[in-house]
C-alpha cells in the first residue's frame, strides 16, 4: 500500500495556485500531498515569462508579505525588472519582472521540496472521495484512493482542456500535455455548476531571425527594485524587451484566415478574456486602427526564445507564421511553435464561501482558474488563502479573511463569490476603492504581523516589518518637526523649478510640493542628511516616510471611508436567513441573496441587483 497514511490536504494541481496552498499548509503544519500530472511543470509559467503589472505587482507583494513563495522566486528567477505608472501618485505603481521561464519552475520546485510536511505524487485525480456532503480524499486514474481531511482543486486550464489552432482541435490542458478528465463530470454530478471559459497564448520565436535593429528597445529600471520583502539579491545585469507593431499588411493576412477561426465559426463557446484580446479579436474589434502594440520578451537568461506579447491568436499556424513574417524585424522569423487557444471547465465562483471552501460539499477548495480568473498572480493569491484557511478549519481555528480594504487579495475574493463573474477575471488598480491604501510599497505594513500571528510568516520577516517601521515613524516625526534653511534649501528648489523660502520653514509643508521629492531635502537639509545618515534606514523605509507624508490627507480620507463602508460587515447574515420573506426587497434581491447567500450586510451590498433601497430594509429588519 503506497498511501498508508490520512494527510491533512491534498492538493490538487501543480500550478500557481496548487504551489502557494501546499506551501502555505504545509508552513502551517499540515501534512500535505501534492498531486500533479507531471513533476517537471510545476510552477510552470504556462504564457507569458513575467510575474506582476498593473495591480498583479500588489498581489505578489501581499502573497510575500503573508510568507508565500511567489516573490521570492521572482527574484530569482528576475531578468529584467520595470515599475510600472512611476509617473503617476504611488497608489497606481506596480512591479513588473520579466523573468527565466525555466529557472521560475527550477526555484519554485526547489522550494517546496524543501518545505516540510509536503509530499508529492505524479498521477492524475480522476475523482473525489465523498461522504455526507463531506469530501474524504481522492481517486486517481493509476486506481489509488487517498484520504485527506480536505481537499484543494486548483486545475488550471486542465479540465476538459481542448486546444484550438484554426480547424485543429487537439485534447490537452497545454500544448504537449493532456487534459485532465473526469473531475467536472464528478463535480456536475453533485450538483456543481459548471461553465466554459477560453484564453490563449501566441507564437514563439526564434530570436536568431529576428532583426532587434527594426525593433525599439525597451530596457529595465536602471535602479531595479524587487518583488520580496526578504533578502533576496537584485541583479546586476538585466536583459532588454523590445517593442514592434503591427501594420495594415499584417492585418490583411490574418484576415484570410478568420474564415477558420475557431474564436469566428462558433467552434469555440467559452467565454474570452476582454483585457488581453486575441490579435484577430483587436483586428475585428477594432478595425479603423492601423497598428497594434507588441511586446517582444525574452523567455530566458540562456535561450534564443522570444514571447510575442499581444500576438496570441488560434489562427492556422501557417495564417499565424506568414502575418509574423509581414511584421518589421521579424521578415525572416521562425517560429518554435504557434499561438492557440485552449478552452476549458470552470465552476462560478458564486458557489465559494470567502475561505474558498465550497458552499456544497464541506472542506473542498477551490482556487485559480477553477473559479474563472486569469493570471499567475489572482491564482497564486487564492491558492495561499485556500492553503491557509483549510489548515485552520482542520484545528477549529478561526478563518482567515481579507477585506476589501486589507488588501487586492480581499478584493479579488470579495469579487468572485460576490458578483461571479462573465469573462475571465483579471486584477485591475481600478476595482479596488481603497488603493490609496493598498499600495505596493506597503503590503508588508499592512500584512505580515497578520500572518506571523497564524504562524506563517517569519520570526525574521516580522522583525524586517518592526524595524522598517520605527524607521519611518522616526523619519516623519523628523520631518514634520524639523525646519529647513533657506541659504541650504533654495538652490535644489530653484533647480527644480519651484518658489524659493524666503524664511525657515517646515520640512512636511515643503515636502507637499510635487516637484520635491524626500531625496531633494535630503540634499538640501544638513539636518536631514545628518539625521539619516546616523539612522542608516532601509531604501523603502524612506519612500514610505515620503509617501506618508505627502498623501497624508487622502491616506486619512480613505481609512475614514474605509471605516465607514466596513461597519456593514458587522450586521452578521445567518446561514439560515430566509431572503424570500422579506416582501419589502424587490424580486430580484431575494433570488440573488438567497442564491449566493452574503455573510455580511456588506456583501450583500455588493451583490450586483441588490440595491440600496433593498440594504436599507435589511438593516431595518437586522436592527429589529
Amino acid at each position: 500500500m503506497i498511501f498508508n497514511k490520512k494527510y491533512d490536504i491534498i492538493v490538487v494541481g501543480a500550478g500557481h495556485a496548487g504551489c502557494e496552498a501546499a506551501a502555505s499548509a504545509a508552513n502551517l503544519g499540515s501534512s500535505v500531498l501534492m498531486i500533479t500530472m507531471n513533476m517537471m511543470n510545476m510552477a510552470q509559467m504556462s504564457c507569458n515569462p513575467a510575474m506582476g503589472g498593473i495591480a498583479k505587482g500588489q498581489i505578489v507583494r501581499e502573497i510575500d508579505a503573508l510568507g508565500g513563495y511567489s516573490g521570492i522566486v521572482s527574484d530569482k528567477s528576475m531578468i529584467q525588472f520595470r515599475m510600472l505608472n512611476k509617473s503617476k501618485g504611488p497608489a497606481m505603481w506596480s512591479p513588473r519582472t520579466q523573468n527565466d521561464r525555466m529557472l521560475f519552475s527550477i526555484e519554485y520546485r526547489k522550494m517546496l521540496e524543501n518545505t516540510k510536511n509536503l509530499d508529492f505524487w505524479q498521477d492524475m485525480v480522476v475523482g473525489l472521495i465523498v461522504k455526507d456532503k463531506n469530501v474524504k480524499g481522492v481517486r486517481t486514474s493509476m486506481g489509488h484512493e487517498i484520504f485527506s481531511k480536505s481537499v484543494i482543486l486548483t486545475n488550471g486550464t486542465f479540465l476538459n482542456g481542448i486546444i484550438h489552432i484554426g480547424k485543429k482541435k487537439i485534447g490537452g490542458g497545454r500544448i504537449g500535455e493532456k487534459a485532465s478528465v473526469g473531475i467536472t463530470e464528478e463535480l456536475n454530478r453533485l450538483g456543481f455548476a459548471s461553465d466554459r471559459m477560453k484564453t490563449g497564448t501566441p507564437v514563439r520565436v526564434d530570436g536568431r531571425t529576428i532583426d532587434f535593429n527594426k525593433l525599439e528597445v525597451q530596457k529595465g529600471d536602471e535602479f531595479p527594485g524587487k518583488f520580496s520583502f526578504t533578502s533576496t539579491k537584485i541583479p546586476k545585469k538585466q536583459r532588454d524587451c523590445y517593442l514592434a507593431f503591427t501594420n495594415l499588411k499584417v492585418h490583411d493576412q490574418l484576415r484570410l484566415g478568420f474564415k477558420d477561426s475557431p474564436m469566428f465559426n462558433g467552434r469555440i463557446g467559452g467565454i474570452g478574456p476582454r483585457y488581453c484580446p486575441s490579435i484577430e479579436d483587436k483586428i475585428d474589434r477594432f478595425a479603423d486602427k492601423d497598428q497594434h502594440q507588441l511586446f517582444i520578451e525574452p523567455e530566458g537568461w540562456n535561450t534564443v526564445e522570444y514571447y510575442v506579447n499581444g500576438f496570441s491568436s488560434s489562427l492556422p499556424d501557417d495564417i499565424q507564421y506568414k502575418a509574423l513574417q509581414k511584421i518589421p524585424g521579424f521578415e525572416n522569423a521562425k517560429i518554435f511553435r504557434p499561438g492557440y487557444a485552449i478552452e476549458y471547465d470552470y465552476f462560478p465562483p458564486v458557489q465559494l464561501k470567502y475561505t474558498l471552501e465550497t458552499k456544497l460539499i464541506e472542506n473542498l477548495y477551490f482556487a485559480g482558474q477553477i473559479n474563472g480568473t486569469t493570471g499567475y498572480e489572482e491564482a497564486a493569491s487564492q491558492g495561499i488563502m485556500a492553503g491557509i484557511n483549510a489548515h485552520l478549519k482542520n484545528h477549529a481555528e478561526e478563518s482567515f479573511i481579507l477585506s476589501r480594504s486589507d488588501a487586492y487579495i480581499g478584493v479579488l475574493i470579495d469579487d468572485l463569490i460576490t458578483k461571479g463573474v462573465d469573462e475571465p477575471y483579471r486584477m485591475f488598480t481600478s476595482r479596488a476603492e481603497f488603493r490609496i491604501l493598498l499600495r505596493q510599497d506597503n503590503a508588508d505594513l499592512r500584512l505580515t504581523e497578520r500572518s506571523h500571528k497564524l504562524g506563517l510568516a517569519s520570526d525574521d520577516r516580522m522583525r524586517r516589518v518592526e524595524q522598517k517601521r520605527k524607521e519611518i515613524d522616526q523619519i516623519v516625526k523628523f520631518i514634520k518637526k524639523e525646519s529647513a534653511i533657506p541659504e541650504e534649501l533654495n538652490p535644489v528648489l530653484k533647480n527644480r523649478n519651484t518658489k524659493e523660502l524666503p524664511q525657515k520653514n517646515k520640512l512636511d509643508t515643503i515636502l507637499l510640493r510635487p516637484q520635491i521629492s524626500i531625496n531633494d531635502l535630503i540634499i538640501g537639509s544638513k539636518k536631514l542628511r545628518n539625521f539619516i545618515d546616523h539612522l542608516k534606514p532601509d531604501k523603502e523605509s524612506v519612500e514610505e516616510a515620503e509617501i506618508q507624508v505627502k498623501y497624508e490627507g487622502y491616506i486619512k480620507k480613505e481609512k475614514e471611508m474605509a471605516g465607514k463602508l466596513n461597519s456593514l460587515e458587522d450586521f452578521i447574515l445567518k446561514d439560515n436567513f430566509d431572503f424570500h420573506a422579506l416582501k419589502s426587497l424587490s424580486f430580484e434581491a431575494r433570488e440573488k441573496l438567497n442564491r449566493i447567500r452574503p455573510k455580511t450586510l456588506g456583501q450583500a451590498s455588493r451583490i450586483s441587483g441588490v440595491s440600496p433601497a433593498d440594504i436599507s430594509v435589511l438593516r431595518v429588519y437586522l436592527g429589529r
